[in-house]
């Protein structure tokens, strides 16, 4: 009987998923553990919500209960399902990035969790439970730095001497019109650089999606601000390496994991002051903090860091090494281990 059950239960790849499966790596030689759900990239062939249930009927060998990872609504319900109704012997461990107030429902879950975990201080701030605060982390072993920086970014098959990106929905949440902006001014003196909205729009963000690009189509810039949709989990690492900045501009974010994958790849990022961004910028050695709906400033920012070649590559070797200290998948899994601790140990 597994120790350990982590669930995925969204079939799309979010950032969710993202953290998910790369603490999931980090735990399969650590635990006699599941994922239950939708499989994740790298992470063993996952089970069903049904065998979940089934191999949590007795408890493992050495311990009281099995533990459930829960990271989304719909997890919170199948593990309370195991738990409540079914009387299993379960107890529950989610995870908290949010840096606001939860909605009634997933707050009445959350207050029925046996443990959170949150991201940082601020999302502890609003859960309660907590048994540890745990920074999100980043695989360095599958996130790393490109030999040649220019190699790398032809090999994506992009047009343009060099790249820049925002990663995550098309949404006005994102910031993804913030992007647009700041490229409609930045791109017109760079004639060699390309950028990507890497990510889809939903079906109620579509209008959005179209006036972002009408806009682009008025400035004549169709050809050079790319929209390649989703980009698979596998491929990810490699676009990255081959990327000069990640731009991210959210007016919400919890956290944020496309400026730390990016860094943990050599790339600066440039950013607005949401989710865990200014611990991740280091004062300014590896990020760059811009003010919200500032398109002129976040445009001076990445001309100044693109016209400074020495500048930029120690920003890339500032941003590397602080993902391998700072903010590695490695710290994040010891954090999660030891709040699994914790609760076996309390039986």
């Amino acid at each position: 009987m597994p120790e350990l059950i982590v669930t995925n239960f969204n079939r799309n790849f979010t950032g969710v998923s993202a953290t998910a499966a790369g603490v999931v790596r980090q735990q399969v030689g650590r635990y006699d553990m599941a994922l239950a759900g939708v499989a994740l990239p790298g992470c063993p062939n996952p089970i069903s919500k049904r065998e979940a249930t089934h191999l949590s009927r007795t408890p493992p060998p050495g311990h009281a209960f099995t533990l459930w990872h829960v990271r989304r609504n719909t997890e919170m319900r199948a593990a309370l399902w195991a738990r409540d109704i079914l009387r299993l012997p379960v107890k529950i461990v989610f995870t908290s990035a949010a840096i606001r107030r939860h909605s009634a429902f997933p707050r009445w879950l959350i207050s029925r969790m046996d443990a959170v975990i949150a991201t940082t201080d601020a999302a502890a701030g609003f859960v309660p439970h907590v048994r540890g605060t745990v920074p999100h982390g980043v695989d360095t072993e599958r996130f790393f730095p490109a030999k040649d920086r220019s190699a790398a970014w032809t090999a994506t098959g992009h047009s343009g001497a060099r790249g820049i990106a925002t990663i995550g929905r098309i949404r006005p949440e994102k910031g993804s019109d913030r992007f647009v902006e700041t490229m409609l001014r930045l791109l017109p003196d760079h004639p060699g650089t390309t950028a990507l909205l890497i990510g889809r729009a939903g079906r109620s963000h579509q209008a959005f999606l179209d006036g972002l690009k009408s806009k682009i189509a008025a400035a004549g810039l169709a050809d050079r601000i790319l929209f390649p949709g989703e980009v698979a989990p596998d491929a990810l690492p490699d676009l990255l390496r081959g990327l000069s900045a990640v731009v991210q501009l959210p007016r919400y974010e919890g956290y944020g994991m496309a400026p730390l994958e990016g860094m943990a790849s050599g790339v600066p990022f440039v950013a607005t002051d949401q989710g865990y961004y200014r611990s991740f910028s280091g004062q300014g050695s590896a990020g760059l903090i811009v003010p919200e709906d500032d398109a002129q400033a976040t445009t001076q920012v990445l001309k100044e860091l693109l016209g400074a070649p020495d500048r930029h590559a120690k920003m890339s070797r500032a941003a590397r090494e602080a993902a391998e200290t700072h903010f590695s998948i490695k710290s994040e899994a010891d954090g999660i281990d030891a709040v699994y601790q914790k609760i076996w140990q309390e039986g």
